[in-house]
């Protein structure tokens, strides 16, 4: 290994390049410029014979890619649910990754298993959830699904005998799932990476705003599994939980929440009332670099029965060490797994609950803007903007589809294009702690600039 920089003057470069990318990221334009991504040719050679200066590299590595990425980390970004990682957030990963803990037993890493146990206790707090539910810190909303959904699995087939662990799934008493037709693909691919069946989960119908239809839902019969979701992707509803989770315990189902972003609702007294009811629910899965602003590969999969999560995740083997305190991957999919509750604790340590509430509630004020604005322009906005999702129709499909790609071009914000129950919409999706009342007005100019020359 090149030895030609120190560890720490080659740490305090790397800190200084993503210092510089995150102070000038409000403005460049959101999405880089052709030029840039051809020059990520240049990074496409043979596998070097000999090592390589560690200061050279960095600076080939900010200097190439730096101006081909997307500006996610920004305030004006719109075009998936997810946030910008907040300065404490990212510190603290920087600092982690210097650890360089496997976090997965306590015995060995103290210290992050630790900062897991009292990130998880907060977690819960926050999302007013119940006390003691057992978690795991996973890589994003689809292992989160996984995992939750694993440990319902286990439940469902062991209040019929089942070890479903030991015995798999051949011969096994068949599991009716029951989703929304509106359900997240992560949700879907969960169940098809469980062996459940993709194409044999029931698909209940939904309203207009993609929420279960309570009056449609099939009757059910254990073993049986009940998949809610907090914040639907298109449009931020909610189904139902007062009533679904009420009927889905009432028949014996294991009753699931894919609340990857909605969740984080519960954290604002203003807006808990959409997530009303879905505390009494088995399974939670939620991702921290959602709402909560922190860096990539932060999910949570939380389950309120520990014994059906450790069953389902737990391992063992010779020359792991067990104590009586929480071990990580008892929890999770994966063994060998960095501390991914370090960021969540900078989080919400930074935050506070007032932060988190005050975060929430102010992303949800800015949608609401952006589709004020847009109506008074004259164009249609397609949901009830109850959170933080905005879906608008810019006319017939390719004006729409045109009024996106103006705007993507533009480069003072970004937005996708979906198709919402047959129409063709741009979706925007408000998630960052650096967005102001600043940068909604200048996209709200852009947007509407942008349909206007779609003609």
């Amino acid at each position: 290994m090149a030895a030609t920089s120190s560890t720490a003057a080659l740490l305090a470069d790397a800190a200084r390049r993503a210092g510089r990318y995150l102070e000038t990221i409000g403005d460049r334009p959101v999405a880089p410029d052709a030029g840039a991504a051809e020059r990520l040719r240049e990074l496409d050679v043979p596998l070097p014979e000999d090592p390589s200066d560690g200061a050279r590299l960095l600076a080939e590595l900010d200097e190439r890619v730096s101006p081909a990425t997307m500006a996610m980390a920004g305030p004006r970004f719109f075009g998936f649910v997810i946030g910008g990682a907040l300065p404490e957030a990212v510190a603290a990963s920087f600092l982690a990754t210097a650890w360089d803990q496997n976090s997965a037993r306590f015995d060995v890493t103290p210290g992050t298993a630790m900062i897991e146990k009292v990130a998880l206790r907060w977690v819960l707090e926050a999302l007013r959830l119940p006390a003691g539910t057992a978690g795991g810190f996973v890589t994003g909303a689809t292992v989160a699904n996984f995992t939750a959904l694993a440990a319902g699995r286990h439940a469902a087939l062991a209040r019929a005998g089942w070890d479903v662990e030991a015995r798999g799934l051949f011969g096994a008493p068949p599991i009716t799932v029951a989703v929304g037709a509106e359900a997240h693909v992560s949700v879907l691919k969960a169940i098809a990476m469980l062996g459940l069946g993709r194409e044999r989960a029931v698909a209940v119908p939904v309203d207009g705003q993609g929420r279960m239809r309570a009056d449609a839902l099939p009757a059910l019969a254990p073993p049986a599994i009940l998949c809610l979701q907090a914040g639907n992707v298109n449009t931020g509803a909610f189904d139902d939980a007062d009533e679904l989770v009420e009927r889905g315990r009432a028949a014996g189902a294991w009753v699931h929440v894919d609340g990857a972003f909605g969740l984080w609702a519960r954290a604002s007294p203003a807006l808990a009332p959409l997530g009303a009811g879905l505390e009494g629910a088995d399974s939670w899965a939620t991702d921290a670099h959602k709402w909560l602003n922190v860096p990539y590969d932060s999910g949570l999969a939380l389950v309120r029965d520990a014994r059906a999560l450790h069953a389902a995740m737990g391992m063992t083997a010779a020359y792991l060490p067990a104590g009586g305190l929480r071990d990580p991957a008892d929890s999770t999919p994966e063994l060998s797994r960095r501390a991914r509750g370090v960021e969540v604790w900078a989080a919400l340590r930074a935050l506070g609950r007032s932060g988190l509430a005050e975060l929430v509630a102010r992303c949800c004020r800015h949608a609401r803007r952006l589709a004020e604005g847009l109506r008074a322009a004259g164009h249609e906005v397609l949901n009830e903007v109850a959170l933080n999702q905005v879906l608008v129709s810019f006319g017939n499909p390719e004006r729409t589809r045109r009024a996106i790609e103006a705007i993507q071009r533009d480069g003072t914000c970004w937005c996708g294009g979906t198709v919402w129950q047959g129409r063709t919409a741009m979706r925007i999706s408000v998630c960052s702690w650096a967005t102001t009342d600043a940068d909604v007005e200048r996209s709200l100019d852009a947007m509407v600039r942008a349909a206007s020359d779609a003609g």
